[in-house]
């Protein structure tokens, strides 16, 4: 049998982590392969990070993951309080449709703020349990072997180095082995 493929990427923050994944996304979903999951944007007012927000990617749907305001009263992740409701209604519905329609899942990001919701944690489980391929954003500073992940897995450190190239041949490569995957015969890129 073979062995489903999960990408990580990782990175200090504002290296370009969140562009890649969004450059590998968007080229899947154009070849018509399903992808669910969620992203994490930051909101920024007056140049000025005031938080982040959560998007259902098939769906768009969107809530407030943490805020620096008073918003939510959350537990506290370094400036920021968690919107525990809001956010875990949102997590539920999107990561229980990647489970059951998506043929590759995409979390932006596994982080502490994430991984502070207990949703977020069960259905992360499910989700490296299933035999879908992955595409995980994950924070720099988490030990990646924690997570339990099986696969084969690729990591993808970005540097200031190395964004420019992974953003133009990564996405192609992991549509390819994604394409593989999946059993899906059509054009290469």
């Amino acid at each position: 049998m073979r062995e489903r493929p999960v990408y990580i990427i990782t990175g200090r923050p504002g290296i370009g982590k969140s562009t890649l994944f969004n450059k590998i996304i968007s080229l899947l979903l154009e070849r018509n392969i399903n992808v669910y999951g969620v992203r994490t944007p930051e909101v920024r007012k007056g140049g000025r990070r005031i938080g982040f927000k959560i998007i259902d990617i098939a769906t768009g749907k969107e809530a407030w993951l943490a805020r620096k305001d008073k918003g939510c009263s959350g537990p506290r992740i370094g400036s920021y309080n968690l919107c525990v409701a809001e956010a875990a209604t949102l997590i539920r519905e999107a990561l229980t449709h990647a489970l059951d329609y998506a043929d590759v899942i995409g979390i932006d990001e596994v982080g502490p703020m994430e991984l502070k919701l207990k949703v977020f944690n069960e259905l992360l489980q499910k989700i490296i349990s299933s035999d879908k391929p992955l595409i995980l954003v994950v924070h720099y500073r988490l030990n990646i072997s924690l997570l339990g992940l099986k696969g084969r897995i690729r990591k993808y450190i970005v540097t200031m180095n190395n964004r420019d190239m992974l953003g133009e041949t990564l996405p192609a490569q992991i549509y390819e082995e994604v394409k593989e995957y999946l059993g899906i015969q059509g054009e290469d890129l």
